[in-house]
């Protein structure tokens, strides 16, 4: 018998351990980044939903509370503040989400993830 007899079994191990952990770190990437985007999509509609002319705030945060519990659940949508602001000199409706940043599964930081939505304030006339 050689030196090498049974290597191929602990080489093996190891490449499929290391591969795993590189598949599962890329799944969890991609999981971040899909909440990411979905939530800073439902902050950029609550802005312009109450950047309408007929529309506030307040309607602003609740149209982004509902699209982020119907994508993602209630626990994401519990930190959601409106209000207005100017942005690049204009008038301008911002909708701020404060979520979960999934770090292990759904697991992480409360408040891990803030995004924020702005639309141009439409006036009436």
């Amino acid at each position: 018998m050689t030196a090498e007899a049974g290597s191929a079994v602990a080489e093996f191990v190891m490449v499929v351990s290391l591969l795993t952990v590189l598949t599962l770190s890329v799944m969890q990437l991609a999981l971040a980044l899909h909440i990411r985007n979905t939530v800073q999509d439902a902050a950029a509609e609550g802005a312009r939903f109450a950047a309408l002319a007929d529309s506030g705030p307040a309607e602003g945060a609740e149209r982004t509370r509902d699209l982020i519990t119907t994508a993602l659940g209630p626990s994401y949508a519990r930190h959601v503040e409106a209000g207005y602001g100017v942005f690049a000199g204009h008038r301008s409706a911002e909708v701020r989400v404060v979520a979960p940043l999934p770090l292990l599964g759904l697991i992480g930081p409360d408040r891990g993830l803030e995004v924020v939505g702005r639309a141009a304030v439409e006036s009436p006339g």
